[in-house]
């Protein structure tokens, strides 16, 4: 195990994003805890999220895929 993953950033608080939502290139995603040091994970390019693939609280290993993010199409005409 690599680090712990977190949509939330803190306890009660609401996630970081849900699925089906639009995001902005470097919006704060989730957090991953590794060795007591908390990491803040940024969109790496606009999108829409649109699946959550690891699980609040739990585990995470290198190479694991956390979410996904379907970038944003540029509007007809741009």
């Amino acid at each position: 195990m690599v680090g712990t993953f977190y949509r939330t950033p803190s306890p009660g608080s609401p996630p970081f994003v849900e699925e089906g939502d639009l995001v902005e290139k470097g919006q704060v995603l989730c957090m991953l805890e590794v060795m007591k040091l908390f990491n803040e994970i940024p969109a790496p390019a606009a999108g829409r999220v649109k699946y959550i693939r690891a699980e609040h609280g739990k585990g995470v290993e290198y190479d694991q895929v956390l979410l996904e993010i379907e970038p944003e199409q540029p509007a007809k005409g741009d």
